[in-house]
């Protein structure tokens, strides 16, 4: 796992991502609910998680117990990353 803002440099060199993390601050979602929030396709966003679950900025859950819904949420780390993003302006 690299340094704090390596990863900060990572999440935002992505427009996908910095906005799938931005969302998840807020509250924990589907991949669909993020889509439709964010206004793009579910490939990206599903995309973009997979990049974060591997670098332990996201987890995933079965959401009501049906194990076709996925909910995606910030881990402290991702947290920490949103919360240095956010303070510094770097979001895009």
């Amino acid at each position: 796992m690299g340094s704090l803002w390596d990863t900060v440099g990572y999440v935002i060199s992505s427009g996908y991502r910095v906005s799938v993390v931005r969302r998840l601050a807020a509250t924990a979602s589907t991949p669909t609910e993020l889509a439709s929030t964010m206004g793009v396709s579910t490939t990206h966003v599903s995309r973009a998680l997979g990049q974060l679950h591997e670098r332990n900025l996201v987890t995933a859950a079965t959401a009501d117990g049906r194990l076709t819904r996925r909910e995606y949420a910030l881990t402290r780390r991702g947290e920490s990353v949103w919360e240095t993003i956010d303070a510094n302006g770097l979001a895009i």
